[in-house]
């Protein structure tokens, strides 16, 4: 066996994570799941990304054909004895207030990446960000209320700036309420975790529930 199959064969080194209580203190480390480990996978997060801006667009534009343009319904003048060149109808596109050839029309640009592809580029970006040192696993969070201040208190008290992506396990009214007056600051639960929102967030926080729940949802 080469040498470069032997160092693809070799078991990946476990991957670790600090666990924070809400005030900052640290409750130690946890072990993250197998199934968060994985590569770096360049072209397949730019496909994922791809995919899921492609599928915000709405398509909407439009231009107006000859079907959809007024007039037209008499030839403008006579065919020859005027000087000018021949026209059959003002609704021709090199005519003011004519139609658009080959103008946009509307349609879907959403594509879907096989989902596998989709669970392993999300997988990939988890671990970018714990091997940046950006991955934070926090115990609980349960605010005492629902106020956008204790939202701050608690970033502060992880010393994170505002660009930060929360995942639950769960709803978490509390929490999604106080947090969404914060620019920056997003708090999503586990099933809508996506590429482009990880990407768009310096700093990903997991509760310790979400980090399993997760687990699950991207495992191979």
């Amino acid at each position: 066996m080469s040498e470069r199959r032997k160092k693809n064969t070799e078991p990946a080194a476990p991957m670790r994570a600090t666990v924070r209580s809400m005030s900052g203190s640290s409750s130690g480390e946890i072990e993250l799941p197998a199934s968060f480990h994985e590569r770096k996978r360049g072209h397949l997060v730019y496909e994922a990304v791809q995919s899921q801006m492609a599928s915000r667009r709405a398509g909407t534009h439009a231009t107006k054909t000859r079907a959809m343009v007024s007039g037209g319904g008499k030839k403008p003048f006579k065919q020859k004895g005027t000087g000018r060149a021949r026209a059959g109808s003002t609704r021709s596109p090199i005519w003011a207030g004519g139609a658009t050839l080959f103008g946009p029309q509307p349609r879907d640009y959403s594509w879907r990446m096989p989902a596998r592809a989709r669970r392993t580029a999300l997988r990939a970006v988890i671990a970018d960000r714990q091997r940046e040192g950006a991955l934070l696993v926090v115990d609980r969070i349960e605010l005492p209320e629902a106020k956008t201040k204790r939202v701050v208190e608690m970033l502060g008290a992880l010393g994170l700036q505002r660009s930060v992506l929360i995942v639950t396990s769960g709803e978490n009214q509390a929490l999604e309420r106080a947090a969404r007056n914060l620019p920056g600051v997003r708090v999503l639960r586990t099933e809508g975790v996506n590429v482009v929102d990880v990407l768009r967030h310096k700093s990903l926080v997991l509760t310790r529930d979400a980090v399993d729940a997760l687990a699950q949802r991207v495992a191979s």
